[in-house]
């Protein structure tokens, strides 16, 4: 019976993302599983269509025309020297570590200066192997700390040890902050080895009991696998996607095997949000159609190619698109930083750091915006900033921000 089921929710999330888009429709998928069920409601604004074959105009656009520009300078005093790789941006705390796996954890106010840092490496109780990935929750000023496949770690923000978030079965990974009660992750690969899958499942997991309080699930013909083999034989590493994208006040799941982009809402209301065509299933080498950044007008996306590009070692083809939601057209964008005189581009790309409020993070390291001083290449508030810094400064952490 679940598996008749499950075939029906199927067909129902793909009948849903075809005419969601047009049309104000409530479908409700009530699952057996006794975890939840899964409600899918279409909204005739929130369903965009896009063919990601065809050709599309170009346009240049102004980051400070679509997006608030805060410039962060880390203090640079002994103690918080480092090599700011941003882990967290919260309401009130940076959160940033450095490349090498030394534990180390530096917590920033949003005005640069060190607060504190703190190191819990180990293998024993309340420590972590590595802190490659991390978020805070700013209701109850917690530090998580993904501790790789192991249990999730939760601080406060003086770096003291609260509890831990099991990873029981079924085993999960890619956590970030829900809301105040809950984290959300989705299903691990492990848990499929050597099945044959037709869904990805995400899940909200308690921050209480560690407890699988509901889940979602994508669904799709055949599970695509993310990688290709380049021109010369050797196998070649696709970059790494992000499942779960902040979105306003919401999330986007993302399964690159469906051709379909869903937003999650704080609800927990389950919405087509983006269907590409062609189908994904049908494309050979695949083209993957990725979140990457959002403003009011703006829907930010990378195209993703498994086909190797030429020009670059273990490279893949890549576009940059974007949706205008104001004039409902596609294009691609290249898009420029204005106190940059020299018009480098920024590219868009999706990165933990985000979160509601933060599109994206950039670090700006301190002797390349010293002799971009010295060319006469900045301007503006990041001209100011870096005529204040030696070569010796921490970096500079632009955060671009949704107006």
């Amino acid at each position: 019976m679940y598996n008749r089921t499950r075939f029906l929710l199927f067909i129902i999330i793909l009948t849903t993302a075809a005419i969601g888009c047009n049309s104000n429709k409530k479908v409700e998928a009530v699952s057996e599983d006794p975890i939840a069920s899964v409600e899918l409601v279409t909204e005739t604004d929130t369903c965009i269509t896009v063919d990601v074959n065809a050709k599309y105009p170009h346009k240049s656009l102004m980051l400070q025309d679509i997006m608030d520009v805060e410039y962060v300078p880390l203090e640079s005093t002994d103690e918080f020297l480092c090599q700011g790789i941003v882990q967290a941006v919260g309401k009130d705390h940076l959160l940033v570590r450095n490349a090498v796996n030394d534990g180390n954890i530096y917590i920033f106010d949003r005005s640069g200066k060190g607060i504190r840092t703190f190191n819990r490496k180990g293998q024993g109780p309340g420590e972590y192997i590595v802190n490659l990935s991390a978020f805070l929750d700013d209701t109850n000023a917690e530090i998580y700390i993904d501790n790789v496949l192991q249990d999730v770690l939760v601080y406060d923000l003086e770096g003291n040890f609260k509890k831990q978030i099991r990873r029981s079965e079924p085993r999960w990974i890619n956590p970030m902050n829900f809301d105040s009660d809950y984290i959300i992750a989705r299903e691990s690969p492990v848990e499929h080895k050597g099945k044959q899958i037709d869904n990805q499942r995400f899940m909200l997991i308690s921050k209480q009991d560690s407890r699988v309080a509901n889940d979602f699930r994508i669904y799709f013909t055949d599970k695509i696998e993310w990688g290709i083999s380049n021109r010369s034989g050797s196998a070649g590493k696709a970059p790494r996607p992000f499942p779960i994208v902040p979105f306003l006040d919401s999330w986007l799941l993302v399964e690159h095997s469906s051709d379909t982009i869903f937003k999650l809402s704080p609800d927990q209301n389950l919405t087509p949000f983006i269907v590409r065509t062609p189908s994904v299933q049908d494309m050979k080498p695949a083209k993957f159609l990725l979140p990457a950044a959002f403003s009011d007008q703006y829907y930010f996306m990378e195209l993703l190619s498994m086909e190797a590009d030429p020009s670059q070692k273990n490279g893949f083809l890549k576009k940059s698109l974007a949706y205008d939601r104001m004039k409902d057209e596609w294009f691609e964008y290249s898009i420029y930083n204005k106190d940059f005189i020299s018009k480098e581009p920024i590219f868009f790309t999706m990165q933990e750091t985000t979160n509601q409020e933060i599109a994206f993070c950039q670090k700006l390291e301190a002797d390349k915006l010293i002799e971009a001083l010295a060319k006469g290449e900045l301007s503006g508030k990041l001209k100011d900033i870096a005529a204040s810094l030696n070569e010796n400064s921490n970096a500079v952490i632009m955060l671009a921000k949704y107006k």
